[in-house]
């Protein structure tokens, strides 16, 4: 089998060969280039020691981040690369790092220490590939399986255990089965691992494409016991639901902890040491999707109408199939709305047993008993408040709470988009006056400027008054003499 190898790769492994070492790539840019997929992240591994490989590339072109390992990177063409020798490893006292490594001649005992077999295979181009564990036949099969003995690799690093979905939820493969019972059995392990490695492998298990099959309860209860298994089963589908990719990480941390509430959520959040702008996006989504609140707010026309408790049941048929009723272990309290999406209605339950029928219509047309700009005037406020990026998250995480609306979230989220790129006022600094204008026409500096800008925003908003210099300026007159 013939692999086309990244073009400084190649020169590595050339320089090596020539050298008279044995050199290959290894590991995922194998497994990628096998899967027709661009490999990002070229590895190579070489018999030659960590101070050879420096002799022959020389000192500036060379990094020694890993001595100690056998792992040099060397800087080429713009790239790094980070080549190690062929080594086996000794005891994982740590549960993390192997004690001593010993450095061998055969890329065979090399690739007998890696964690699963998918990432176990080697190449280059004048031996082709070097797959002693099966690799190319399990990434035929879609199965993700362990090098060797599975519980041997999960007790010497248990942040396998973790790696472990992710791969498979990045690939949708299925786990060999001695596999994930191994991982189960040793989840419990994972508690020696630091935060930042729990979150940084379960950041990218939550961007993949389907990941709610592989949130094993078993791992989950040691790396997010906040949450109980029922609310991680319910929030699955929702999960499922909301748009994958790395730009949507915080809608899925929105739709696997909204459970918890936003004090939880950041609680749960730091302690994972995410980013301080993940943690501040993910509140905002699950206070405005929080039954407590005004939940889905920005899909509204009209005032959120919340449900009390005493009157949950008779929502049962209408709500969520993840949420049914309180004290069922429901995704989120009960909630219950009438709205207008770009004169769209949603049908809300009002008592029990009755329900307000929807009444649909094409974007832009309203019915005649709807106010016009309803729906834009809420859009507006939160697309002042939070932004654009923030509103459309917010839509594609109501979609995925709500399927039977899923349209009308689609169409706030093209209506939002509009209002942006028409540069409609929707900002204090996108209004036709700013605070010299008005301390010019005698208003002082201070709060109560401050308060009349908020107030012209809002009357501009709700089109109490165009958004033109000398009305805003009458208007604010009229503010303050009130």
């Amino acid at each position: 089998m013939k692999l086309t190898l990244d073009p400084g790769a190649a020169a590595l492994l050339d320089a090596l060969h020539a050298a008279g070492y044995a050199a290959y790539a290894v590991g995922g840019c194998v497994r990628d280039s096998l899967l027709g997929r661009t490999a990002h992240d070229w590895d190579l591994c070489t018999s030659a020691l960590p101070q050879q490989v420096m002799e022959l590339f020389g000192t500036e072109q060379c990094i020694p981040t890993g001595l100690q390992h056998g792992t040099v990177t060397i800087k080429y063409g713009g790239q790094l690369y980070e080549t190690t020798t062929f080594r086996t490893e000794g005891s994982y006292t740590d549960g993390r790092h192997p004690d001593a490594v010993q450095f061998v001649p055969d890329v065979r005992e090399d690739l007998a220490r890696r964690d699963f077999t998918i990432n176990a295979m080697a190449y280059n181009a004048a031996e082709g590939l070097v797959d002693p564990f099966g690799g190319q036949k399990d990434l035929q099969n879609g199965l993700l399986r362990a090098v060797g003995e599975p519980q041997q690799r999960f007790t010497e690093d248990a942040l396998r255990i973790l790696r472990l979905y992710r791969f498979a939820a990045r690939f949708g493969f299925t786990l060999d089965a001695a596999t994930a019972r191994a991982a189960r059995q040793l989840a419990p392990h994972l508690d020696c691992i630091s935060a930042e490695r729990i979150q940084e492998e379960l950041a990218k298990l939550l961007v993949a494409p389907q990941p709610g099959a592989y949130l094993e309860p078993a791992v989950l209860a040691v790396v997010l016991p906040e949450l109980t298994p029922a609310a991680l089963e319910a929030a699955k589908p929702v999960v499922d639901a909301c748009p994958a990719g790395e730009e949507n990480l915080p809608v899925r941390w929105a739709a696997l902890l909204g459970t918890l509430g936003e004090a939880d959520t950041r609680r749960v959040l730091k302690r994972l040491r995410c980013s301080n702008a993940c943690i501040e996006e993910t509140a905002v989504l699950v206070r405005e999707t929080a039954g407590e609140g005004v939940c889905g707010s920005f899909l509204l026309g009209h005032e959120f109408e919340l449900r009390h408790p005493a009157d949950a049941s008779c929502l049962e048929q209408h709500s969520h199939p993840a949420g049914r009723c309180p004290n069922s272990n429901s995704l989120f309290p009960p909630q219950a709305a009438v709205v207008a999406v770009a004169g769209h209605s949603i049908a809300r339950p009002t008592a029990c047993g009755s329900r307000v029928p929807p009444q649909r219509t094409v974007l832009g047309e309203t019915p005649a008993h709807a106010p016009e700009r309803a729906s834009d005037t809420h859009l507006r406020r939160l697309l002042g408040r939070y932004g654009l990026c923030t509103v459309e998250r917010l839509c594609a995480l109501c979609a995925a709470l709500h399927p039977q609306d899923a349209q009308n979230c689609a169409l706030a989220a093209q209506r939002a988009r509009q209002l942006e790129a028409d540069g409609v006022c929707c900002r204090v600094s996108q209004l036709a006056v700013n605070g010299r204008d008005l301390m010019a026409a005698g208003i002082p500096a201070g709060p109560a400027l401050r308060r009349v800008l908020e107030t012209l925003l809002d009357g501009v908003i709700r089109a109490e008054y165009p958004n033109e210099k000398p009305v805003l300026l009458a208007a604010a007159q009229k503010i303050i003499a009130s």
